[in-house]
């Protein structure tokens, strides 16, 4: 059973999987990121291999424990864990269009590649990463069954850039059931897909079942809903100095995540919680308090219990599986996403 300090960010919590049920495939996943990220050597800087060095790797570690929970222990094929690399190299594309299309400054608590690089070569560099894993995923494939799984990818990847453009298209003057519909669905594409793309294709590069495969996606998809919405939470919540951001960069951006969706409509349009949503600035004083206003809301805490919610519905998908330590880890891991206070 893995021992989760309920306190620790999900960046410790996947360190501690690797550490304790990953270690050898961690030796093996480095080399081979290693090799993916050599022919782009002479255009990468300290921005961009910071963000590999100190990302989470909760992605590919989802994918890893699948991957031994449908085969169980001992030496992966090395598909899997090419696989696992390609959809770090996925997510990390996506991280440095977000700092882009954000204007964020920091990311992880250091200058983010949008900062050191600027945002043009920011998005060139972003492509790369993009491209480069879809070339890692073509290269897992050893059989005409795992073809299927390039589809997958490539779906999953086309429903990331939706989430990224539904989010910037939200209209928040509409009704809060209209708005609550839309940020299911955006999270769905923008958080979930990835999620739901590393538990199922791990399953599929260990040679699974392809029922096993589908629940197994299922599972990540909503292990990815809930992690989505505690990553809102946290930003109403976390200090800077904790998550390597600033707090309150949903509010200040208009951005509709799903506990200010539900305290805009507690507080009504005339508070100034709403009207900083829709535009109107805010000092950081004035911000403070809105934060502290927000988390007061009913709607904090029942967004609190939606995500709670998708992460117990997400474990029904794992009871099929064996009972395995990798199973369990998965199990664990979820829980533990849920169950930090924020």
């Amino acid at each position: 059973m893995l021992i989760l300090d309920r306190h620790a960010a999900p960046e410790d919590a996947a360190r501690t999987v690797w550490a304790e049920l990953l270690a050898e495939d961690l030796i093996r996943y480095e080399a081979i990121l290693e090799e993916a990220l050599e022919p782009q050597r002479e255009y990468l800087s300290d921005a961009e291999y910071t963000i590999y060095r100190r990302g989470k790797r909760l992605r590919p570690a989802v994918l890893l424990l699948a991957a031994h929970m449908a085969q169980g222990p001992g030496p992966l094929p090395v598909k899997v864990l090419q696989g696992a690399v390609s959809l770090e190299m996925l997510h990390v594309a996506t991280l440095i269009h977000d700092d882009v299309v954000d204007g964020s400054m920091l990311r992880r608590g250091m200058p983010s590649v949008n900062a050191a690089r600027g945002p043009g070569t920011a998005v060139i560099v972003g492509d790369l990463q993009f491209v480069q894993a879809i070339r890692g995923f073509v290269h897992a494939i050893d059989r005409d069954k795992d073809m299927t799984l390039v589809k997958l990818v490539l779906d999953s990847a086309f429903e990331t850039c939706r989430g990224e453009l539904d989010e910037l298209r939200t209209d928040l003057s509409q009704k809060p059931a209209v708005l609550v519909r839309r940020y299911w669905e955006t999270a769905d594409r923008k958080t979930a897909v990835l999620f739901g793309l590393a538990a199922e294709s791990g399953v599929v590069l260990a040679d699974g079942h392809s029922s096993d495969a589908r629940r197994a996606g299922f599972f990540g998809r909503g292990l990815g809903r809930a992690f989505q919405v505690m990553d809102d939470l946290f930003d109403l919540a976390r200090a800077e100095d904790a998550s390597g951001k600033p707090c309150g960069v949903d509010l200040l951006r208009g951005r509709a995540s799903l506990p200010l969706i539900y305290a805009m409509a507690e507080l009504g349009p005339a508070h100034r919680v709403t009207r900083v949503m829709r535009g109107e600035p805010a000092d950081p004083p004035a911000l403070d308090r809105l934060l502290a206003q927000v988390r007061a809301t009913g709607g904090f805490a029942r967004a609190y219990a939606d995500a709670r919610t998708q992460a117990l519905d997400a474990l029904e998908f794992l009871r099929p599986f064996p009972d395995n330590r990798y199973r369990r880890a998965l199990h664990d891991l979820t829980l533990h996403m849920v169950d930090r206070s924020p």
